[in-house]
């Protein structure tokens, strides 16, 4: 049965769906910290990074602990970034939008998964410009295993296969083609192995108007560091260039491609369908 059949129901598991939302948020924003960091996050119970204090029941509620707190830790006095209340709404926001948009079936599940991954993944390479695989090895495994609920027919997955291979393949050979002309490194492999998951879930179409939308989103970012840096050396009085300007610290790409990829995911099925009839297809 569908949950748009009955409102009550609906408005239930809308509201369950924040809270679980919420509740894996933080865990998604530990474990990519302790990604981050080199530390496991399977194992071991929630501490401050600054003192080590481990986190009680009543410290570890997403954004009322840190309302309750005073936006502080309770050990050390330390200031607990905004970054943590903000993304537990975040992804309570995306986890009812997954509910909304497939309902409850395998196939959100499926989709939730791998939006939990581009979460994870874009905290991780915004902290230290890196992707872990264990995100693109989760992400495809959870394709591989919803293939037999989701009726999607052998014609269509091979076309997901084959914009897996073509997103993948061409972004990489494009990258080894402008490595050799600029003579650093112009992509980093983890952003190739995303486009390539990302196209095995959202196919061909799906991932173009993903990777327009990313470059998008990559550009106003970088625009935006740029801008800020160059008003730090102003206050500063210095003339250096900044670690991007130079090379000195690689750009996080990630991100750019994980937010319109979730975008398409989510909301990308009209533009895709305006587009294929364009085409006449």
């Amino acid at each position: 049965m569908s949950l748009y059949e009955y409102k009550p129901m609906l408005i239930f598991f809308t509201v369950l769906a924040a809270i679980f939302g919420a509740v894996m948020g933080s865990f998604l924003n530990c474990a990519a910290w302790r990604i981050a960091h080199g530390e496991s996050f399977l194992k071991g119970r929630s501490h401050c990074p600054n003192c080590g204090h481990v986190l009680g029941p009543l410290e570890l509620i997403p954004v009322l602990s840190w309302v309750i707190q005073g936006g502080k830790c309770k050990g050390c006095g330390q200031k607990i970034s905004i970054r943590y209340p903000l993304t537990e709404l975040g992804f309570a926001c995306v986890t009812v939008a997954c509910l909304l948009r497939f309902d409850l079936t395998v196939l959100c599940l499926r989709n939730y998964i791998f939006l939990c991954c581009l979460f994870c993944l874009s905290l991780v390479d915004l902290e230290i410009c890196e992707i872990p695989d264990g995100c693109h090895v989760v992400n495809v495994l959870a394709w591989v295993a919803a293939m037999p609920f989701t009726f999607v027919s052998w014609p269509d997955t091979a076309l997901h296969v084959l914009a897996a291979v073509v997103y993948g393949g061409g972004v990489l050979l494009i990258s080894n083609v402008l490595d050799k002309v600029l003579g650093r490194e112009s992509l980093g492999g983890g952003d190739v192995k995303l486009l390539a998951v990302v196209g095995l879930y959202l196919g061909m179409v799906g991932t173009l108007f993903a990777l327009m939308l990313a470059c998008v989103f990559g550009l106003i970012v970088f625009a935006a560091r740029r801008g800020s840096r160059g008003e730090k050396k102003q206050d500063n009085g210095t003339d250096q260039d900044s670690e991007t300007e130079t090379g000195g610290k690689a750009f996080p790409f990630g991100p750019s491609i994980s937010l319109a990829a979730g975008l398409m995911l989510l909301f990308g099925e009209p533009l895709v369908n305006w587009y294929i009839g364009l085409l006449g297809l």
